[in-house]
């Protein structure tokens, strides 16, 4: 398969979490990857906005960032932020720390995002925001080549 890119820009507002995902798997279906494949990805994205949204923008508004790359029977997702960024990534990737319990919050948005996708790289700078990278490799049937 060709190469493909896109990249999504848009407010850091909580009604636009399903719009990214609606459109990363729209961009994914060109792999024509199974429920369970699309399923995944929407999970993933959603929950990498989502914090982008609720942690990366926490006193305001901002853009969050998605991009996505298809080359050969791989995607890669990232979701960025320009906003507060993660002072302490490997605790903030522990199942179930949350910065936000009085919101709510389970804490496993990165557990989550590890479980549905390939890999999963986060870089964070503490007041320039952060980048979420994940990429879900499609088995290729003998059907589709």
């Amino acid at each position: 398969m060709e190469k493909n890119y896109m990249k999504l820009e848009f407010l850091s507002k909580s009604n636009n979490e399903s719009f990214a995902r609606v459109v990363v798997a729209a961009f994914a279906s060109q792999l024509d990857p199974t429920l369970e494949e699309l399923s995944d990805i929407k999970t993933a994205v959603s929950e990498a906005v989502t914090n982008a949204i609720i942690h990366g923008y926490e006193y305001g508004q901002g853009l969050v960032i998605v991009e996505s790359k298809i080359e050969d029977n791989e995607i890669e997702i990232i979701v960025e932020d320009k906003g507060m960024g993660i002072p302490d990534i490997v605790k903030a990737r522990e199942p179930f720390y949350t910065s936000k319990p009085n919101m709510e919050r389970s804490g496993m948005g990165f557990t989550v995002m590890e479980t549905f996708m390939d890999s999963l790289q986060v870089e964070s700078i503490k007041g320039q925001g952060t980048k979420v990278k994940m990429t879900k490799r499609f088995q290729i049937l003998p059907d589709k080549e």
